[in-house]
């Protein structure tokens, strides 16, 4: 399916279409995985999340007014969701994770999860969290700063500012391979 179709995808999923829903989630799977995972930094968390928000998008889908981008507001969703869920982990279950690790109940993470660790650990990890979470969003899911103000819930020119202090502190303390 080409772009144009996306506004009539659109509308017939906000009208109840199933078969509408199960395209316009297909199409957008991707960057709500994707960005999911640049915001936990963990390939399962990003699964769990992404699940999250389908469900939520289901519930969701029909406040969608086009006041924005669908991927403006469909980013703000993951965002939102990304929050909550760092809110609700606790150190309970962080260490029930370890533990299946250790007793061979689940997998470890993965090459990509080891190699986006070191990325976030070496440059963005230094960040405070309202800067990280701007990166994220302007860096990694290529949004401009408009939309990462809409999703943030700040003025654009916050959004400037802080690409800037961003760009200036991980110059002044460049990571270990620097």
């Amino acid at each position: 399916m080409a772009d144009a179709d996306e506004p009539d995808i659109l509308a017939a999923a906000i009208a109840g279409d199933r078969d509408a829903f199960e395209a316009l989630l297909r199409r957008h799977y991707d960057r709500i995985h994707g960005l999911a995972w640049q915001l936990t930094g963990s390939r399962a968390d990003a699964d769990d999340i992404a699940q999250d928000v389908c469900c939520i998008l289901a519930e969701k889908l029909s406040a969608f007014r086009g006041d924005a981008k669908f991927t403006t507001w469909l980013c703000s969703i993951v965002y939102n969701a990304c929050r909550d869920f760092h809110r609700r982990r606790s150190a309970f279950t962080r260490f029930t994770g370890q533990l299946s690790i250790m007793a061979g109940l689940a997998r470890g993470p993965d090459g990509r999860d080891l190699y986006d660790a070191v990325w976030i650990e070496s440059a963005i990890a230094r960040l405070k969290p309202e800067l990280r979470d701007t990166a994220v969003l302007i860096a990694g899911q290529q949004l401009s700063h408009a939309e990462a103000a809409q999703i943030l819930g700040i003025a654009e020119a916050t959004v400037s500012w802080r690409m800037h202090e961003i760009r200036r502190q991980l110059a002044a303390n460049p990571g270990p391979d620097d």
